[in-house]
């Protein structure tokens, strides 16, 4: 077989395997380690948390710019109800991502992946994407892009979430 062919199909059996791989509703969250600014790990598993909003963002991304401020508001509305709100960057540079958080000022977690490990486990391919994933690691949300007009859409699966959370509850 000619090398050409050899490198199509492994291309084509590359391209089968991630999409048979790709994250969808319903499936269990890859357990993922991100790095928080102070060094600590950051993991997707929060035990207070009744629902987990995870952003995977990049300091290029101009959607990401606009999504930061809706998260904030998001983590300061629905915080105590249990919303957790993790922003993962993927950019390589961390001076990139600080630069980009100096000006975005979020008040909530923010995790780093610099080698995209994280990312490649959630099969990310748009920035940003964004996961909500209920208190028992079931993914029951999953959205590419951000969007003005994206914002009542995703607050109402938000809202959603957390009042089956709390109906789970005993």
């Amino acid at each position: 077989m000619s090398p050409f062919f050899k490198t199509l199909g492994g291309l084509a059996l590359s391209a089968m395997l991630s999409v048979a791989h790709a994250i969808s509703l319903g499936d269990i969250a890859p357990a993922i380690t991100a790095t928080h600014a102070s060094g600590a790990a950051v993991s997707v598993a929060a035990p207070a948390a009744k629902l987990t909003y995870i952003d995977f963002w990049a300091s290029w991304c101009a959607p990401c710019k606009q999504s930061f401020p809706w998260m904030d508001a998001m983590h300061e509305k629905y915080g105590k109800a249990g919303l957790r709100v993790l922003a993962i960057t993927v950019d390589k540079k961390r001076e990139d991502a600080d630069k980009f958080l100096k000006q975005a000022n979020a008040k909530f977690e923010i995790g780093f992946d610099p080698d995209g490990k994280t990312a490649a486990a959630y099969t990310v391919k748009a920035m940003p994407t964004s996961l909500l994933i209920d208190e028992k690691g079931k993914v029951i949300f999953v959205h590419s892009g951000f969007r003005a007009s994206d914002t009542e859409d995703l607050e109402a699966q938000i809202k959603a979430a957390l009042d089956a959370a709390t109906l789970r509850k005993p």
